[in-house]
């Protein structure tokens, strides 16, 4: 009475796929079993990490305690009913003892609703720890990177680590789930099997056990002959997924140079090519499979004439044959099902590893032990003696000298005044904000704010008074309002319209199909690039920061919506410290500071009156930069 625990494939299909990955069932068992038994005695680093698995089922061990009982009883109703047929016949059928019958049927009645009971426990339970363990886990991952610094995002691709969340959980799913279950069912039930042919009949059980090197023969010649032929199956449907990903790439080019009977037919050559190859992994298949039948077959019909000549001459009861030919048919099914599990565990053992890989790394970034909440900051900012470098060298002397970034850095920025960065691209601008932001800590040198290193400062207590307007304003999929109010939740309509009008942003907000609550799509995609970040500077604004960075915040927009949020900037920036970096020179004219950095390095600094009368590298810039908007 055993059952499928997926709508997967067929066994024919799993001995097939088996068959072309080259696998031995029993090899694949031994080395499941082996693995296994490694990695709990913690002989390889995945003990440590399969005890912390283990460690996310701990919460719901009583679940687990029931789960695992009602595995045993299924697994023992499964095995009762093709001992129970043959002892309705022995018993009863044969010596005409109807009383005998009606027990037994009652009694396999009773298994069979025992069975279904037990089988519904377990599937439920398992699904129940799975997916809430699972679910952990995927918090756990979440709750981990939500906590790396920036440079560790430059460094991953997003992609990278929402794999990570997903298809390794969903491989690791498996392990935990089915895996689990699996290991412990097939285990029970091929040692049951084993048993009770013993018990029923030693000889007959011997005959039995004489089919394995039967079979071993037969999957070893098949693997030598199939290597080769599935190899080339392989390579040739690389070729013809190659093919077919360039000229859909380069559609436009066939279709505009008239070429796609050319293609057609191309395609149509590898196509057979790949034809040919599979043809012979079906004559090999054609072959193995009816082979691996007949020999189970040939088994079969020892058994049925051994032990009907030993019922005929007395010796054993045909209830017993029947017996074991019902047991006979389940014996290779937990064979096979746990050399598939090998597969299963190295595929969830390497999602593990990779998990693992993420969770081991550390934060480049993080508080200072007795790191301090300095409050309300009044917004002065002091670059002391600063060199910094993109390098994943953390000692200074070691990092070669063209990959400085900024060097020797110094500078104070009084509270409330608006500093304006110029330079040209490389030159360091954003750097340096990133460096305020705390986004990164300099090799050398301090970065102060109201005298106090941030280094020894809270990250949370630095970065809620920190507001930043990039060159594009990412927007979340949501409404306008739950946008705008993104860094500060709590904040009133009132206090949003406010926060709209600032901007000058309140027209296209109320020209928008539901007012404030419309519904941006992801990444704000219903929204023009102006509006977009105009939302962004209401965001930054709405949030009260005390430190403001524009990071080329108005590059993206065109002149008319720079003017409108020009005309917010003054009102934006009062009373606030901010730094703005802008190749458009004109949004920095009024800037309490113009800063030009060049290869990392300060070559002037003063207002705008004062650098263009000093004819040095901002004049030069400015002077450009009229030219251009002239032109």
């Amino acid at each position: 009475m055993r059952r499928r625990r997926d709508d997967g494939p067929t066994a024919r299909e799993e001995r097939v796929a088996a068959a072309e990955r080259g696998e031995n069932p029993l090899r694949n068992i031994a080395m499941l079993f082996g693995a296994i038994w490694r990695t709990l005695r913690g002989a390889d680093q995945r003990g440590r990490k399969v005890r912390w698995l283990i460690g996310l089922l701990k919460p719901y061990r009583m679940r687990m305690a029931l789960m695992f009982v009602a595995l045993l009883i299924e697994t023992g109703a499964g095995l009762a009913p093709p001992f129970l047929a043959g002892r309705a016949i022995d018993a009863g059928i044969e010596t005409g003892d109807l009383s005998a019958l009606d027990w037994i049927v009652a009694a396999f009645i009773g298994v069979s609703i025992l069975y279904a009971i037990a089988t519904y426990a377990e599937t439920y339970l398992v699904g129940w720890v799975g997916t809430r363990t699972l679910q952990d886990l995927r918090e756990h991952i979440f709750t981990h990177i939500q906590g790396m610094s920036i440079g560790f995002f430059t460094r991953n691709r997003p992609g990278v680590l929402i794999s990570r969340m997903t298809n390794d959980v969903e491989a690791l799913q498996q392990l935990v789930t089915d895996g689990v279950v699996t290991i412990f069912s097939s285990s029970l039930t091929l040692i049951g099997v084993v048993v009770i042919l013993v018990v029923l009949d030693l000889k007959l059980a011997l005959i039995t056990f004489l089919t394995f090197p039967l079979l071993l023969i037969a999957s070893f010649i098949f693997r030598i002959a199939s290597a080769g032929a599935y190899r080339a199956t392989r390579e040739r449907i690389a070729a013809v997924t190659a093919y077919l990903q360039e000229s859909l790439s380069g559609v436009r080019v066939v279709r505009s140079f008239g070429q796609e009977p050319r293609h057609v037919d191309e395609l149509t050559a590898l196509n057979e090519a790949n034809r040919q190859v599979n043809m012979k992994t079906v004559y090999l298949n054609a072959a193995y499979f009816p082979a691996v039948e007949l020999l189970a077959a040939i088994g079969t019909s020892v058994i049925l004439l051994y032990g009907g000549t030993q019922a005929i001459n007395g010796a054993l009861e045909i209830g017993v044959i029947v017996s074991f030919v019902a047991y006979l048919t389940t014996f290779f099914e937990p064979i096979q099902e746990l050399s598939q599990l090998y597969t299963t565990y190295q595929s969830g053992m390497a999602a593990l590893d990779k998990i693992f890989d993420l969770l081991d790394t550390e934060p480049d970034m993080i508080d200072a032990p007795g790191a301090i909440d300095p409050g309300r900051i009044r917004g002065e900012i002091e670059l002391d003696d600063v060199w910094f470098s993109y390098s994943d060298e953390t000692d200074p002397a070691k990092v070669p000298e063209e990959e400085w970034v900024l060097e020797g850095v110094d500078l104070h920025v009084p509270p409330g005044q608006t500093l304006a960065l110029v330079g040209a691209t490389g030159a360091g601008k954003s750097t340096f904000a990133k460096l305020v932001a705390r986004f990164y800590d300099p090799q050398k040198g301090r970065v102060l704010v109201d005298g106090h290193d941030l280094k020894g400062v809270q990250q949370k207590a630095l970065r809620r008074q920190l507001g930043i307007v990039p060159q594009e304003g990412f927007l979340f999929s949501g409404s306008v309002r739950e946008n705008l109010a993104f860094g500060r939740p709590e904040a009133t309509l009132e206090e949003i319209e406010d926060a709209i009008a600032t901007v000058g942003a309140t027209d296209f907000v109320n020209a928008l199909p539901d007012g404030i609550e419309t519904q941006v799509g992801e990444r704000g995609v219903t929204l023009s690039a102006g509006q977009r970040q105009l939302i962004a500077f209401a965001r930054a604004l709405l949030a009260e920061p005390r430190i403001l960075i524009l990071d080329e915040a108005t590059s993206n927009v065109d002149v008319r919506t720079e003017k409108t949020i020009e005309k917010g900037l003054e009102l934006l920036l009062h009373g606030r410290t901010a730094i703005v970096i802008a190749h458009r020179l004109s949004t920095i004219r009024r800037a309490g500071k113009i800063v030009v950095l060049e290869h990392g390095s300060i070559v002037e600094q003063g207002t705008h009156d004062e650098l263009i009368a000093a004819e040095g590298v901002y004049a030069k810039l400015y002077g450009a930069w009229e030219e251009n908007a002239a032109a």
